[in-house]
């Protein structure tokens, strides 16, 4: 089963230093009908202004997933960890037992990044940070592995989280097509991060998504297409 979500239905939150668009229910966008999908609890299309961000606020017992997608996004936390990254670079935080942190934009041009909430398997996790710097070629045209479970062994992804998620980014130049398998008692979110795509008979915009439930589709690139993929238990 798959089912679309134009970008135009999306949540929104507009601040002046910060434009938010919200995938599932988030500050003053509330929707009872689209509190999450599965785990996942928030994804956060967000454009922050330079000079400006989000200063130190705290998190507790979720798995936190940032993507870069243009810009510097930089990282500072209670456990004393600071970080900068950008293009195609991911952070991720467990917080567990609790954790605060700030992210801003100190770079010259704007900052979109996703930010993404998955619910842990567990509360009272001890909180942890991480980033992984990929390679931008290495999601050229096929799925680049980014995070899966702490329990997964067999996966390539580098990140590993408290919740049985995959997560993977691709680049498609245009024409390309890669196909993407969710398997039964499974199901992913997928987002157009940039360009236009077609998954599984479904045109894509940028920032449009799809749901796919126990459904193995083809991704065929219209133009340039970069996309974000969580993969998951079916809820």
């Amino acid at each position: 089963m798959l089912r679309a979500i134009e970008s135009g239905t999306l949540g929104r939150g507009q601040h002046g230093w910060l434009d938010s668009h919200f995938h599932f229910s988030f500050a003053d966008y509330y929707n009872p009908e689209n509190i999450n999908f599965g785990v996942l609890r928030v994804w956060n299309d967000d454009i922050v202004m330079p000079d400006t961000g989000f200063e130190l606020h705290p998190h507790k017992d979720m798995e936190i997933i940032s993507y870069v997608i243009n810009g510097e996004l930089s990282h500072g936390d209670s456990m004393g960890n600071k970080q900068t990254l950008t293009r195609g670079q991911v952070q991720y935080m467990s917080a567990g037992t609790g954790v605060w942190h700030s992210e801003h934009n100190w770079g010259k041009d704007p900052l979109r990044f996703f930010q993404i909430w998955i619910f842990s398997d567990e509360d009272g996790y001890q909180p942890a940070y991480g980033d992984f710097r990929f390679t931008w070629e290495d999601r050229i045209n096929r799925w680049l592995p980014v995070a899966s479970s702490t329990e997964n062994s067999a996966s390539e992804a580098p990140i590993k989280i408290h919740q049985d998620i995959n997560a993977y980014a691709t680049y498609l130049t245009a024409g390309t097509t890669l196909p993407f398998e969710v398997g039964s008692g499974r199901q992913a979110y997928l987002v157009l991060a940039e360009g236009k795509a077609r998954v599984g008979g479904i045109e894509l915009a940028t920032r449009d998504a799809v749901e796919i439930v126990e459904e193995d589709v083809s991704i065929e690139a219209l133009e340039d297409a970069h996309i974000f993929v969580i993969e998951m238990a079916k809820a």
